[in-house]
């Protein structure tokens, strides 16, 4: 008798767990409320210090003001460092626990291009892990950091520094032209350890123009950035980032807006971007050095943004070989003629990476150049080696769009199945060119319910 009661008691709570498991997976949205309750979002003590106060007078550049205003914030326990209203010129800034960096309305901080005047710090350049001239504003191993304010960040990035024809491509030692980051990428794969790749002076790699590396706690809100020398925003192996009405203005090479990488909660909000590469990348290292750290970007929430030009408003890759999961994309605009993608997958089998969990719903885009979605799994022409990418259980709803050359664009191997589960719902998709509506190559399990092309509908694969 007391095996019979527990029975039907034992079905009953599997059942009761089976569909309080199925009730979660239907309802991704209520897990990105969870994800976000986690986001810690620093606060600072009601001190401030303006750096003006520190300036001896005589210097041409601030950056010793600035630095002895942000050590002496954090000595003392945290608050605000303040840069007035004015234009200041400065090399690179290194954050400090505690210390919000706040411009003024009217600030404008323009950063020199004199590689001379650039520390090396640590680093990782498109997920390679080197010693690199230091990012315009750097931060390593900090908690409770904030920049903030209406000011302009200008990095005064042309062709005449950091982007010289000499800078971008240099001639090595048997006179044959190569890329600038050619050599750190050979120092990966010779297993050169990141300690022996230093690049320093005028060797140095373009730095990236924020780079927060293994910090906690961090939030960028309200201001501006012009003409970055390589990725604008780059938290690497950081946690709890909130990126919040930010505007990202630049369009050098390797402009990408905001790439976190290997990093835990995160969330964009109400940014405008418009920039030379993709607006927003989601990584995870590198082949062999993305292998060792083998940590995954998760738990990423863009909302309310405006996405201008770029290669894809949220990409994700290709340096993911740690892989990446929990992407939530809602309420955004996307719209340009020079917007490639609206949501972009890229990886390849050098490359490797898992990605899942993807959502994405509310989005209306005027015009993209290329496509809806965008996956790439032979990225950049490598078809074949050991660490085949694997993209899975991706999500669109609530899109609509008026123009575009395809819908879906997946380019993969015919017979080399690397992308499945992908479910496009309640969409409308007008004005697309290409007659074939959508490219498909090495993905299966496509499900469409309640979406229209050109006004007709689209059935499932």
């Amino acid at each position: 008798m007391k095996t019979r009661s527990i029975f039907p008691a034992t079905l009953l709570l599997a059942a009761s767990l089976l569909a309080s498991c199925q009730s979660k997976e239907a309802n991704p949205w209520e897990e990105m409320n969870e994800a976000l309750s986690q986001l810690t979002i620093p606060t600072f003590p009601d001190k401030t210090f303006i750096i003006t106060e520190y300036y001896n007078g005589t210097d041409s550049l601030y950056t010793e003001a600035i630095s002895r205003a942000i050590d002496t914030c954090s000595a003392q326990g945290g608050g605000t460092v303040l840069i007035p209203n004015g234009t200041y010129r400065t090399a690179p800034i290194r954050l400090k626990s505690n210390v919000n960096l706040h411009l003024s309305d009217s600030t404008v901080l323009q950063f020199v291009t004199d590689p001379a005047l650039f520390p090396t710090v640590l680093t990782r350049i498109e997920g390679i892990d080197c010693h690199n001239v230091s990012p315009l504003i750097y931060a390593y191993g900090e908690t409770n950091i904030a920049l903030t304010g209406k000011g302009i960040l200008d990095g005064q990035a042309d062709t005449s520094n950091w982007f010289s024809p000499a800078r971008l491509k240099s001639i090595d030692e048997n006179g044959k032209e190569i890329n600038e980051k050619t050599l750190l990428y050979q120092m990966m794969k010779d297993s050169i350890p990141a300690s022996r790749r230093v690049f320093a002076g005028e060797k140095g790699i373009r730095p990236q123009f924020i780079n927060l590396y293994k910090c906690k706690n961090i939030l960028l809100e309200g201001f501006t950035l012009h003409r970055s020398p390589f990725w604008l925003i780059h938290p690497l192996l950081s946690e709890n980032i909130t990126v919040r009405k930010v505007i990202l203005q630049s369009h050098g090479r390797n402009n990408d807006g905001c790439d976190p990488e290997s990093c835990k909660n995160v969330l964009i909000d109400s940014c405008s971007f418009d920039t030379g590469d993709d607006c927003i990348a989601i990584k995870s290292g590198r082949d062999e050095d993305g292998r060792y750290w083998n940590i995954p970007s998760e738990n990423i929430i863009v909302r309310n943004c405006l996405m201008k030009d770029g290669h894809a408003g949220v990409a994700i890759g290709s340096e993911i070989t740690g892989g990446c999961q929990n992407v939530w994309v809602e309420n955004c605009r996307m719209d340009s003629p020079e917007l490639d993608r609206i949501i972009r997958i890229k990886s390849n089998s050098e490359r490797g990476g898992e990605v899942k969990n993807i959502f994405v719903r509310d989005i209306t885009v005027g015009e993209c150049k290329e496509s809806i979605l965008g996956i790439e799994l032979n990225y950049w022409h490598v078809e074949d080696g050991p660490y085949p990418p694997y993209f899975h259980n991706i999500h669109l709803e609530n899109i609509t769009s008026q123009k575009s050359n395809y819908l879906l664009h997946i380019d993969g191997t015919e017979g080399k199945i690397q992308a499945r589960d992908i479910f496009i719902k309640n969409c409308t998709f007008n004005g697309i060119a290409r007659p074939a509506i959508n490219y498909v190559s090495g993905a299966e399990g496509i499900h469409f319910e309640n979406v229209t092309a050109n006004g007709k509908e689209i059935k499932s694969r």
